[in-house]
């Protein structure tokens, strides 16, 4: 019989997070879901009859204001799955300055995990960070240019910021795996969703919008796999932390940046000054 355990999943309104959402609450865990849309995240809760609270990812705000009240509702979180992204058209600065994609999709969740260290160490946490292989395909991390002032493209964007979000489980584990907090990435596989739902990149647009090209992706619940599969399972036994995985085995190919330990370390600095954290 598996452990009960309770799982946060941001993301969770719809596609890979949702998906997932329904497995581990099946399966017996307690599902917090967290979500942007109020009424679709309200819709999976009563569905699930779960906890759920909402956050704008663009607002900073929101993420703190999350992190608060999640450490107050769930002084223990065994699993927190940072699943919430996407990918966006023409570049945009969010409220707080900086370009939406690496935003979202990379300061956001920086900026929760750190405020629920201390929740996270007390429960000897796992937290998981939805990827993407367009880390490998159309990432680069520039630290003189993490707002993609000089050149952007919503590919090349969401790549960066995808390499931010293996980058940033490497330094995690490098900085809390002593501590008891275990860290990993994941890449879901191209998912019918409507992740892209918004970006101006046409054959990405087609890709996820069109009937006939969305049979060949695959669905939310396979995607949903390898995020349910590092809930459930132990690290150190089932998955070695700190690394990006790919069909529930450690990828064989990857962004040579990716496994750069200064980098990794040098991101993390520059993002907690972005967000106003200590280091």
């Amino acid at each position: 019989m598996r452990e009960r355990r309770t799982v946060v999943i941001t993301g969770a309104s719809d596609g890979i997070g949702a998906a997932a959402a329904r497995r581990l609450h099946a399966d017996g865990h307690e599902v917090v879901v967290v979500g942007r849309s109020p009424a679709k995240t309200r819709a999976i809760a009563a569905e699930l009859k779960a906890d759920h609270l909402v956050a704008d990812y663009s607002r900073l705000d929101d993420v703190r204001e999350l992190a608060a009240a999640l450490a107050a509702k769930h002084p223990r979180i065994d699993v927190l799955a940072n699943n919430a992204g996407g990918m966006f058209g023409a570049r945009a600065d969010t409220v707080d300055g900086f370009e939406q994609t690496f935003q979202v999709n990379h300061l956001a969740p920086f900026l929760l995990t750190n405020l629920l260290q201390d929740v996270l160490i007390a429960s000897r946490a796992t937290v998981i960070q939805t990827a993407s292989v367009a880390a490998r395909l159309f990432g680069s991390i520039d630290m003189a240019d993490l707002n993609s002032r000089r050149q952007y493209t919503p590919m090349n964007a969401y790549g960066a910021a995808k390499l931010g979000n293996i980058l940033f489980t490497r330094e995690l584990h490098n900085r809390l795996n002593p501590h008891g907090v275990n860290a990993a990435a994941f890449h879901p596989g191209v998912i019918a969703s409507a992740f892209a739902a918004g970006t101006s990149n046409r054959a990405m647009g087609f890709l996820y919008t069109n009937t006939f090209a969305r049979r060949f992706l695959g669905t939310p619940a396979s995607g949903a796999d390898q995020l349910v599969w590092l809930s459930e399972t132990t690290p150190g036994q089932a998955w070695v932390p700190g690394l990006y995985y790919e069909k529930r085995s450690v990828a064989a190919r990857v962004n040579p940046q990716s496994t750069r330990d200064d980098l990794a370390h040098e991101l993390w600095e520059r993002s907690a000054a972005m967000t106003g954290l200590e280091t």
